[in-house]
Formats: structure tokens, C-alpha cells, sequence
């Protein structure tokens, strides 16, 4: 046994957008995250009372999830250590944060894909706030589409993170179809 903690492994990388009280665009990295939904879709993502981006999100009740790619990690691991109390993030990094159209939240232009949200749910946790928002719109580079306008994770190339080894990690390759891969098993049925 390796004890207990935060094992799940890898996590996708999330970079939440939020606006502060003067409209200024915030941007903070989060791991803890994903769908927690799929009608309506939701995702869900937890983030300390302590951070800048928590009074954010209490006075709007909107964000944005912005996926980097892997050429962004730097800006996306500047993002979580550093406040957007001081500090306008995105400018120091050199990226856009604009409106998002659908949500009163700043986006990343320069991220293959953005999460449109309205925040439904709170759930407190212990040192953490769980936020469970609604995907309201889904804003995506062409270039990471496929023929069916459906995001390819390999040309996303998204940044996933190991909270144990505190390292950040590109995907492999595909490895097996999700829903077919498996249907091998069902020529045979076992009784209980």
C-alpha cells in the first residue's frame, strides 16, 4: 500500500477563467477536474477558498475551462502559481484573454479549445469548493477537428498532470476504440 492521497493519475490540465469585480480577466490552473455530467453536459472542477478565482466565481457564476496544448505549458503552469490579485496573467504570458460569447468570462484565444459555463452547483469539501458549471457553448480551433467537427485529443495535444510526482505530461497514442474494444468479451456469457 502507498497510503492515501490524490493518486488519479493523469488529470487533464484546466485553465478556469473567471472576471473579478473591476472586469478584469483572471485566469488560475486546476487539476481537479472533468465531466460530471453528459445531459445536461456539466464539468466540475474544485478550487480553495483562498484563490483569487473563488470570490470570481461566487460573484459571476461564470467561467470558462480553457484546454492548452502542450506548448503552453509554461504559461499554464505560471497561471497557477502566481495571483490574479497583482498580477494580469495573460498579459505577462503574452497571451488574449477576450470575452467569451456566451458567458460573461474571459477566454484564451490562443487554447485549441474553450468550455462555455454556467456555474449550477457548489459542493463543499473540505479544502476545497467543488464547482459544477454547465458547458453552454464549446469554442474550438478548426485545426484540432476532425471531418465530424469532434476535437482529436492528438492535435489538441492537451497537457495532463501526475499530482503525485508533481510533473506535466503530453498523451500517448491511440490504443483502442471506446465501446467496440471491449465487445470481444460478449461471444461468451458466464453464469453467476
Amino acid at each position: 500500500m502507498i497510503g492515501t492521497g490524490p493518486v488519479l493519475s493523469p488529470l487533464p490540465l484546466l485553465v478556469i477563467g473567471t472576471y473579478d469585480k473591476e472586469e478584469r480577466a483572471d485566469v488560475m490552473t486546476a487539476a481537479w477536474g472533468g465531466v460530471c455530467c453528459s445531459a445536461p453536459p456539466c464539468v466540475a472542477f474544485s478550487v480553495r477558498e483562498s484563490r483569487y478565482t473563488y470570490e470570481n466565481l461566487l460573484q459571476t457564476e461564470e467561467f470558462t475551462i480553457n484546454i492548452p496544448s502542450a506548448s503552453f505549458v509554461d504559461e499554464a503552469d505560471y497561471f497557477g502559481i502566481v495571483s490574479g490579485r497583482i498580477t494580469d496573467k495573460p498579459k505577462v504570458c503574452g497571451l488574449t484573454a477576450s470575452p467569451a460569447p456566451d458567458v460573461h468570462a474571459p477566454m484564451i484565444e490562443e487554447f485549441p479549445i474553450v468550455l462555455e459555463c454556467k456555474m449550477i452547483k457548489t459542493v463543499p469539501l473540505g479544502s476545497h469548493l467543488q464547482i459544477i458549471g454547465e458547458i453552454v457553448g464549446i469554442l474550438a480551433d478548426e485545426n484540432v477537428l476532425d471531418e465530424n467537427g469532434d476535437p482529436v485529443p492528438g492535435r489538441m495535444d492537451p497537457v495532463l498532470y501526475d499530482p503525485m510526482g508533481k510533473n506535466y505530461y503530453r498523451i500517448g497514442e491511440k490504443i483502442g476504440r471506446a465501446f467496440t474494444s471491449g465487445k470481444k468479451f460478449q461471444t461468451t456469457v458466464y453464469q453467476l
